[in-house]
């Protein structure tokens, strides 16, 4: 617990001094009639997050031993992909360059992960790496308002270590997942509302690329069933699928910045981003952990409880589309 503790408190020292940075560089986020919030707010703070984060993994390793290979490979893309990300949020990438990056880095890890596979490895690789591109886009989809994006992760990991740990896992995997939801702990310090830091593209699209990796991992190596990671994603999953779907089908142009996921109707509604993060932190310990906890304890019902996990939040998205 040491590494997870020193790892948080790493990453709000460092979210904190490129907060100073930033401010004096201007590295701000203007706001626009698409955003949700109202004043130009420093942003990138994905950066100093997944330095900690990175800086927490190597210093774990220093004191428990090296971790294995499939965990650095996810870790060595995340940062990759952070790198991507600041360049995006000086410079802005195109978003056909952007889509190219992220798929082909997908592919690779997808290939590396799955190697033992070999039965519809083929198929099997395609779909793996199709998941983990549509979890780093869904993160930053649903990146728009404060706090949301660090608790959802924060939650979900920790929700995960919890399973992993009281079934006897895999500890390293467990560790891992503890130290990338502190570093997301130490950057909260700075996102809660009203949030003085935006993690922007450099922390939201690693951010959902590790956790879909990591379900990944659970699959390939039996440590956890991936549905777990789907049901204590549930609320980011249902809100970015039904809000595209429902753009697409209404002829809007789904491809646009846009203020009409449910989260942030809800904001507007309530006027607090505060009380959405409230919302999503009940939802998540109240309803989908039990269940996520259910898959972990009875396999064979898995998909059973997904289904009854996502029923209610999908009532929700249907009467939440009708909010200004």
């Amino acid at each position: 617990m040491t590494a997870v503790l020193a790892t948080a408190l790493l990453s709000a020292v460092l979210c904190g001094l490129y907060l100073l940075l930033a401010r004096r560089w201007q590295i701000l986020d203007t706001p626009n009639e698409r955003s949700s919030h109202q004043r130009p707010t420093p942003h990138g703070g994905g950066a100093p997050l997944l330095l900690a984060f990175n800086v927490g993994l190597v210093f774990t390793a220093s004191w428990y031993g090296a971790w294995n290979a499939a965990l650095v490979t996810l870790a060595v893309a995340a940062f990759c992909l952070m790198v991507l990300g600041v360049i995006d949020d000086l410079r802005g990438l195109s978003v056909r360059l952007r889509f190219t990056i992220y798929g082909l880095l997908c592919v690779l890890v997808a290939v590396i992960l799955l190697q033992p596979v070999s039965a519809g490895g083929a198929l099997l690789v395609l779909l793996a790496a199709l998941a983990m591109l549509w979890s780093l886009n869904l993160y930053n989809f649903m990146d728009g308002i404060d706090g949301i994006a660090a608790t959802q992760c924060i939650l979900a990991c920790c929700g995960v270590a919890l399973l992993t740990w009281g079934t006897g896992g895999d500890a390293s995997y467990a560790l891992f997942c503890l130290l990338l939801a502190a570093s997301h702990c130490g950057f909260l310090v700075w996102n809660l509302p009203p949030a003085r830091l935006f993690m922007g593209d450099a922390g939201s699209v690693p951010t959902g690329f590790l956790m879909a990796g990591l379900a990944l991992l659970a699959m390939v190596q039996g440590q956890i069933s991936p549905l777990c990671w789907l049901v204590l994603l549930a609320v980011f999953v249902t809100d970015a699928s039904w809000t595209l779907v429902w753009r697409m089908l209404s002829g809007q142009p789904f491809t646009q910045p846009h203020r009409l996921h449910a989260y942030q109707r809800l904001s507007r509604y309530w006027g607090s981003h505060r009380a959405v993060d409230i919302l999503l932190l009940a939802l998540s310990v109240m309803w989908l952990f039990p269940l996520a906890w259910a898959v972990h304890i009875w396999p064979n019902y898995g998909f059973l409880l997904v289904i009854l996990a996502y029923l209610p939040l999908f009532w929700g998205m249907a009467k939440i589309v009708k909010l200004a």
